[in-house]
């Protein structure tokens, strides 16, 4: 009998490929391995068992598998059900998630091996001078990959070349498979088998009395195993214990009287400075909250706790958490920012010790593949998982707890590459999936959350205090365009704000700046002509950034050395305009000389621990003023700020975005809450040249009610979320014209088909990145209509769009809840 099983490999392909197995490979093989398999001519990749059955594909001949890479599976059936949801949801496909939910050392793929062809005999002469160099190099290496090639006869692309020599039969290629996971071996060292007895110590002890140094190493390892109980013994702890550069422990090896051995750890571990602290008692405040998200768990609902800032809202999820793992179940606890995790790790671990493990894209590919195994074995060192949305695919297998904090977070929404989901709705997919309970938490909950709160679909949880009855801090708008009119700025600070920072730092607080935007300056200009230097891939004005002296472009990465003169006059009158962070750290050390100042932005934060040195430095009050960008909004918990500075709020509220005064409320108020957490009250100073706008007046009295009623009434009115589902289809290509024309096309097909509104096709606000113009078209699905049908009527115009050639090379992007 004949098996085939159907394969997700991780490529943007509708459908699963179907491969042959063999009898005895049918016993070992199981839904959720990985096996490498065969694809195009010469391509392998690494592909998931997704079905195993006896039905032969008619359209195409059926190839065997090359080889089973796992002994158990790595991907659950809930798994692969939650990826068909995502895929079937986000109009994306399965292999898509497959490569996005894998750690990338799982995804291993083959690597093209040029091998000498033994079988032919080569004329020499016949060669060209880069095919002999290549020849020559074989005669002395047996493989060269493709890469050597490329160094050998310096040049980025060798594809051309290979297709001679394989033509002229003088090499042949072969794939090769490579592990990309290599787990840690540390090591340890031991006294050797014949030298274990203590009446061989002594005697071992004489022998090496002319040699101090090998002595005093043997003595450092019997200190160090008295110490430790016995327990192995680092390499590198003998050599710092004994002061030796590892020779002198070398040469003891040689002789036998050491041996060294490896032992497998993991890369991330936990030091067990702090473990099982007691758990903070609740205030009658949070106890209320708790009570409530019980009652919305028992009617398996959501629970939304809607705490204001520093109200305590840690403290009630370490409580559902604890309540979670003595039930020996898993917990998965989401932050939108990597930032975040550095801080909540350290308090998270005060409790619950080596019990929690933290999965984000700062860990190597090495370490997510540890975290990954840990928590498909259930293992105790892996209950509790801290992370950003990418935490959300890992295997659980008793999922009992999912806590999303900060939900209202737009950086929970992935937007390149697909899969584009929204990491809050795909955890309540998630949760739903495992039937565990699920809790969403936020002190400025969007709008759409907060919807569902009203219309009882989610229940509620009110924190209506901070912890300690500490006071809301005091917000006071401060009018620029009064304050330039009088010649009251320095630079750009206004003479309160200035002031605020003076008193701030005689008593001994810290402060917050926030400017929305990093570098120097947005825009350098000429004052003669009005030359703005731009970028050449994408449709912006360069960044300057003054401290790498570079103008750079934000979207594809482009960077150029500062000019001196204009590009286009000549004329040496260049001149910035707008500000950054980088400006106002350095404005700061002109007006404050004294102070430490710290900036932390995406150019400060760049290595792996970027984030964790400038948070440890500012908790440990090492940094008086840390200015930053909306990193420095979410969540943080800093005990001694007395004042928090907004720079400009008008940057934020000017933008064209139906989302933009909701989302200008969430950041203006979260940067507000890291204002007086402790007893005295902070102070908020908010710069802006519209002073009476009506959010920023919301913003100073906390009234959320009134801005999400508000805008709740201006969605109803004008048809956006909650009363409707969007579906942004972006079309990309480096020419304008066929742009233009195939959009156009589009827009027309989705009139004639579907029910639902269309808007567009319009060019974005940046309408090209990366050389390549981009053109928006807008769908807006009522809550009458169906959303799968819709989706599906999209699809077959994009397969009828698709068979017209000249639109072919067109790209087109979904991206399904739109935010």
């Amino acid at each position: 009998m004949q098996f085939f099983v159907n394969i997700i490999l991780p490529i943007p392909i509708e459908k699963p490929f179907t491969y042959r197995v063999s009898v005895s490979e049918s016993e070992i093989i199981k839904i959720g391995m990985r096996v490498a398999v065969p694809f195009g001519k010469s391509k392998i990749y690494t592909g998931l068992v997704y079905e195993i059955h006896d039905d032969p594909p008619i359209a195409y001949e059926a190839k065997e598998i090359e080889q089973i890479l796992d002994e158990i599976p790595l991907v659950s059936t809930i798994q692969l059900r939650h990826w068909e949801w995502i895929a079937e949801y986000y109009m994306c496909t399965i292999g898509e998630v497959f490569r996005s939910a894998m750690p990338s050392a799982f995804l291993l793929e083959s690597e093209t091996l040029v091998l000498k062809n033994d079988q032919a005999s080569i004329d020499e002469n016949n060669l060209k001078d880069d095919e002999f160099l290549v020849f020559e190099a074989l005669q002395h290496q047996p493989t060269l990959r493709v890469h050597e090639i490329c160094a050998i006869v310096d040049r980025k692309n060798v594809l051309a070349l290979l297709s001679r020599l394989l033509q002229k039969n003088v090499i042949v290629l072969k794939e090769e498979v490579h592990e990309q996971y290599k787990p840690k071996m540390v090591r340890y060292v031991q006294l050797g088998k014949k030298h274990r007895s203590e009446d061989d110590l002594e005697q071992l002890l004489g022998n090496l009395s002319k040699a101090p140094k090998q002595s005093q190493i043997v003595l450092s390892l019997f200190q160090l195993m008295a110490t430790n109980n016995s327990k192995p013994v680092k390499v590198s702890d003998l050599e710092k214990a004994s002061n030796d550069s590892g020779a002198t422990i070398k040469t003891l090896m040689g002789k036998g009287i050491l041996e060294e051995y490896f032992i497998r750890t993991d890369r991330v571990i936990y030091s067990k400075d702090k473990e099982n602290a007691d758990l903070k008692s609740l205030n009658e405040y949070q106890e209320r909250a708790l009570k409530e998200i019980y009652g919305s768990f028992k009617n398996n609902k959501v629970a939304l706790l809607h705490g204001v800032t520093s109200s305590g809202k840690t403290e009630v999820y370490v409580k559902l958490i604890e309540k979670c793992i003595r039930t020996n179940k898993q917990a998965l606890y989401l932050l939108p920012e990597i930032a975040l995790t550095t801080q909540l790790i350290v308090r998270l671990q005060e409790y619950f010790g080596e019990k929690v493990s933290v999965y984000h894209s700062k860990y190597s590919a090495q370490e997510r593949v540890e975290v990954w195994n840990n928590v498909l074995a259930s293992k105790p060192k892996a209950q509790i998982v801290i992370g950003a949305r990418s935490a959300l695919f890992l295997p659980f297998t008793a999922l009992g707890l999912i806590i999303v904090d900060e939900e209202h977070e737009n950086s929970f929404k992935q937007y390149d590459p697909a899969p584009r989901y929204h990491a809050r709705d795909t955890a309540i997919v998630l949760g739903n999936l495992h039937k565990s309970t699920i809790l969403l938490g936020s002190a400025t909950p969007s709008i759409e959350s907060f919807y569902n709160v009203k219309s009882k679909k989610y229940g509620y949880a009110g924190i209506e205090r901070r912890y300690g009855n500490v006071m809301m801090p005091e917000i006071q708008l401060v009018d620029l365009k009064e304050q330039t009119r009088k010649k009251l700025m320095k630079g750009h600070f206004s003479e309160v704000l200035f002031h605020e920072i003076s008193e701030a730092l005689n008593v001994g607080e810290q402060i917050i700046l926030f400017q929305n935007r990093r570098g120097y300056a947005p825009i350098l200009e000429c004052n003669t002509c009005g030359h703005c230097p731009q970028c050449p891939n994408c449709d912006v004005s360069l960044t300057y950034h003054q401290q790498r002296k570079q103008l750079r472009c934000h979207y594809c990465g482009h960077h150029t050395a500062i000019y001196q003169s204009c590009q286009a006059c000549g004329s040496q009158t260049l001149d910035t305009k707008g500000f950054g962070t980088e400006q106002i750290e350095q404005e700061l050390r002109i007006l404050f000389p004294e102070a430490k100042i710290g900036r932390m932005d995406l150019d400060t934060t760049r290595g792996k621990y970027g984030y964790e040195k400038i948070i440890t430095a500012f908790e440990q009050q090492e940094t008086d003023i840390l200015v930053g960008t909306q990193m420095l909004t979410k969540g943080l918990d800093f005990r001694n700020v007395g004042l928090v500075g907004i720079m400009n709020a008008d940057s934020l509220l000017n933008f064209p975005d139906y989302r933009a005064h909701e989302r200008s409320f969430q950041l203006l108020m979260q940067v507000a809450g890291r204002a007086g957490r402790t007893k005295k009250r902070g102070k908020v100073i908010i710069q802006s040249y519209n002073p009476h706008h009506q959010i920023l007046k919301q913003v100073t009295v906390h009234d959320y009610d009134e801005m999400f009623n508000e805008q709740i009434l201006e969605r109803k009115q004008y048809k956006y979320p909650p009363f409707v589902k969007l579906i942004k289809i972006t079309f990309r290509h480096k020419d304008y014209s066929m742009l233009n024309d195939a959009a156009d096309w589009f827009a027309k097909s989705l009139r004639n088909t579907l029910k639902a509104t269309v808007l567009g096709p319009e060019h974005p606000p940046v309408a090209r990145i990366r050389n390549r113009y981009l053109k928006d078209i807008i769908v807006k699905i009522d809550m009458g209509q169906s959303l799968s049908k819709t989706k599906k009527g999209i699809k077959r115009i994009e397969k009828s769009f698709n068979a017209i050639p000249y639109y072919k090379s067109v790209r087109i992007i979904y991206n399904v809840d739109h935010i």
